[in-house]
């Protein structure tokens, strides 16, 4: 949801202003700061460019997550900054990260190259996600994408996939929740936009300076 409080801490984390914000929404200079204070709403209009210009719909893709595949953390052949960032056509929380699938155990639901959002922080006990799936990163640090099950002794968990067979009585370091699911598809179609909106901006950028 696309509120003050997300815009403040927004313009605060990428350090720009609210006059480049009112600039990029068209709007007075006096608009944002009315929007923070609660006194003026956000119109349907102003959204995508507040998006944009804030990178609220920028996700980090820090890694990979096994569905099938095991993936430890410090043998994968990630650059540090990352995958890259995915765009996605709603504002996300900066508590948010996402990983890409990796493996063909979660299939038909989550295939090889799809992107799963998820929170960065586990927000609720090991309990509350028996049978749900998750990213989780186990104590002996691999990293999957399964469903999770009550282990048979305590602290410990099963974890099942579609496709191949469970990994039983293991112990979770971390629990990542799903809030988002790309398709790989998808992530091509908004990677494509992306793409076109970059050169977009720049034959602008560029007349504006044949201009001068």
């Amino acid at each position: 949801m696309l509120d003050a409080a997300l815009i403040e801490r927004a313009l605060e984390k990428t350090g720009k202003s609210k006059g480049g914000l009112a600039r990029a929404m068209g709007v007075r200079a006096g608009a944002v700061s009315e929007i923070l204070s609660g006194i003026r709403l956000i119109k349907a209009s102003e959204i995508a460019p507040i998006m944009e210009y804030l990178e609220l719909n920028s996700v980090p893709i820090v890694g990979r997550v096994g569905a099938g595949a095991s993936i430890q953390p410090e043998l994968e052949q990630v650059p540090p900054e990352g995958l890259g960032e995915i765009e996605l056509p709603f504002p996300m929380t900066e508590e948010t990260v996402a990983f890409e699938v990796s493996g063909d155990s979660m299939l038909p639901k989550y295939e090889n190259g799809d992107v799963i959002v998820v929170y960065r922080e586990q927000r609720y006990p090991l309990s509350s996600f028996y049978g749900e799936e998750a990213a989780v990163r186990l104590k002996s640090g691999e990293r999957y994408l399964k469903t999770i099950e009550r282990g048979s002794s305590s602290g410990t968990v099963n974890l099942k996939s579609f496709n191949a067979k469970p990994i039983n009585g293991v112990k979770l370091e971390w629990i990542g929740e799903i809030c988002v699911t790309l398709p790989r598809g998808q992530i091509e179609r908004l990677r494509g936009k992306s793409a076109a909106k970059g050169r977009k901006s720049a034959r602008t950028q560029g007349g504006r300076s044949s201009e001068k």
